[in-house]
């Protein structure tokens, strides 16, 4: 028994104001766009994107500005909603001219879907927001606001393990799982490159982002295009499941639940993809 190997990806570079911008596509078809969440980048995706591009997407990701192989043009900043939604824009234009693209982000890479589909509605067919940490939407935001703050401040003052182990602890940990995950071999491969962005998300991505309000009524107006999402196992963590229902709520948008956690398209690429594609499909 032969097997089709999987087509590795192109890669190509993006000049954008202020930042280079590495991104990948692989297969052929309507264009899939899929954004990272802070500290990762297009690797994120590598588990679950052949099987996209088997379902007949041109799938098309990249690395955030800077993290991993998009740089920045000047030293490291506070970075902006604004900036990250225009660069997916920019990718747009590039890959999809013309035509509206689908869109999944995760995490800090949904913050920036929606900044998309508020900014620039015409380049979007539909938005997949997956957990986007907007804490500002949700009744009480002050602990996650002194949380995340925390945070920024223990990376900047000891190091991003203590400042990671404060969040996990801070947001309710992690819950235990009967079996442990074995992650896709592309996930291992991206995973040095995701240390050594911690310190620019720890300091310089996460309070940003997390505390952005969203245009609620640019939203609102676009609904059709928009599905809020969060992970069957994030349930009980509600910085990470309140704000998507919440934003359902509040946008009139439908909310749907995806397979695993905060990373379940990592964890759990397959169903992860499955889901996706019915989503996106409207099922």
């Amino acid at each position: 028994m032969t097997t089709t190997p999987t087509p590795e990806p192109t890669a190509g570079t993006l000049d954008v104001p202020g930042a280079t911008l590495y991104y990948e596509r692989r297969g052929t078809g309507p264009v899939l766009l899929l954004i990272p969440g802070g500290g990762a980048d297009a690797g994120l995706y590598a588990g679950m994107a052949p099987a996209l591009a088997a379902a007949g997407r041109t799938v098309v990701s990249y690395d955030p500005r800077g993290q991993s192989r998009s740089t920045l043009d000047g030293p490291a900043a506070d970075q902006r909603v604004a900036d990250w939604a225009d660069d997916a824009r920019r990718i747009l234009d590039l890959v999809s001219p013309g035509e509206p693209a689908d869109v999944l982000g995760c995490s800090a890479g949904a913050v920036a879907a929606l900044g998309l589909l508020a900014r620039h509605p015409e380049r979007v067919r539909r938005v997949v927001a997956h957990e986007p940490p907007l804490v500002e939407v949700l009744e009480d935001p002050a602990p996650y606001r002194t949380l995340f703050a925390e945070v920024r401040d223990l990376a900047r003052a000891q190091d991003p393990a203590a400042a990671m182990a404060h969040m996990a602890q801070g947001l309710g940990g992690t819950p235990e799982r009967e079996e442990p995950v074995e992650l896709p071999p592309e996930i291992l491969e991206m995973a040095p490159r995701m240390y050594a962005n911690q310190p620019f998300f720890l300091e310089h991505v996460l309070v940003p982002f997390t505390s952005d309000t969203p245009d609620v009524p640019a939203l609102r107006t676009h609904a059709a295009r928009l599905v809020l999402a969060a992970g069957e196992d994030s349930r009980d963590i509600p910085a990470l499941h309140g704000p998507a229902t919440r934003l359902s709520s509040l946008t009139n948008a439908p909310f749907t639940q995806f397979p695993g956690g905060h990373v379940g398209c990592a964890e759990h690429p397959t169903p992860f993809a499955t889901r996706l594609l019915e989503t996106l499909a409207g099922e």
